[in-house]
């Protein structure tokens, strides 16, 4: 469990309320995708655990110190006052959902008295993989919960949720990170990142860490460097885009295909927000154009080289209309 970032006003909020002793027994951890809502769940867990354990701890937020007992029973799967609900790995990959056996599976820890603490806490990593089964099983303990028990429920999408569920808990909102901690989650993650790569990374990011650190080692920075010069110069004789198409449509070059295949249209859609009037419909149709052919490509086993020609077209377009 690495250290979190970010996310300090969220933390005072769950620190005063555990510590004022009126703590609500639920709740939702909402936000975007990625931006380390799973993390701060595991962080808090941690943390009040170790403070109703103790030794006190010197120190402000969610920190724990890595000697900790907490700390080592938690990263040891082996604490026996936490739980967590996440779909399971399996040989041929991970589970789609939540399973409602997983969620039965909590009764040990529902039905029996604290052990190493005053307190029990189970994070759902997350909700929205809930079977359908498993939502009205967890809905059941959230409607009689257990003394001193905390349920965290990340979510990226609260508003899928059964009603039920949100109505029996409290949701805290998390927001994308601002640059400065996205430029330190990924220096902590990778201490050999160029400036160029490291910018690359926070504009792909957009605040979140989860999405920026899925590109790193692909040399992204080439790529955003690629779709800058289409989208300011454009490309009228087609070479920028023919060498584009060439070099992603390799055997080798795969892992930074599929990452071309996210970027086209999410640069596109970023630079759709600086512009206005008939310039800003034009960017939202070439974005929705390349939306459809990227989401397309790999599923239909599109031509790679032809995909990108085209993808690049799109933004190579927006130069037209800055001009």
């Amino acid at each position: 469990m690495t250290r979190l970032l970010g996310h300090d006003a969220q933390a005072q909020t769950l620190m005063a309320a555990a510590q004022s002793g009126r703590m609500h027994h639920g709740w939702i951890l909402a936000g975007p995708r990625g931006v380390g809502k799973g993390s701060f769940a595991r962080a808090l867990a941690m943390r009040l655990l170790a403070d109703a354990a103790g030794p006190p701890i010197d120190g402000e937020g969610l920190f724990v110190p890595d000697d900790h007992q907490t700390r080592r029973l938690i990263e040891a799967s082996a604490h026996p006052d936490y739980a967590e609900l996440a779909p399971l790995e399996k040989e041929t990959g991970t589970a789609r959902n939540i399973s409602v056996d997983q969620v039965r599976g909590l009764s040990r820890l529902i039905q029996s008295a604290p052990s190493l603490s005053s307190r029990r806490v189970v994070v759902v990593d997350s909700a929205d993989d809930l079977e359908r089964g498993a939502a009205n099983a967890l809905l059941k303990t959230l409607e009689e919960p257990p003394a001193d028990m905390l349920f965290l429920l990340v979510s990226h999408a609260p508003g899928r949720l059964l009603p039920t569920i949100r109505s029996r808990c409290r949701t805290l909102r998390f927001d994308p990170l601002d640059t400065s901690t996205m430029r330190a989650v990924l220096k902590a993650s990778d201490e050999t990142l160029s400036p160029q790569e490291m910018d690359a990374l926070v504009r792909a990011g957009e605040g979140s860490p989860g999405q920026a650190l899925r590109y790193v080692g692909l040399n992204l920075s080439e790529i955003e460097q690629a779709l800058t010069a289409l989208a300011t110069q454009g490309d009228p004789g087609n070479r920028q885009r023919l060498a584009l198409a060439k070099a992603l449509a390799l055997k080798s070059a795969k892992p930074r295909y599929e990452a071309f295949l996210e970027r086209a249209p999410a640069f596109i859609a970023q630079a759709a927000r600086t512009r206005q009037g008939p310039a800003l419909g034009t960017a939202l149709d070439h974005w929705e154009k390349a939306r459809h052919l990227a989401g397309g490509a790999v599923i239909l086993s599109l031509d790679p080289a032809g995909v990108v020609f085209e993808l690049a077209g799109h933004v190579a377009a927006l130069a037209q209309e800055r001009a």
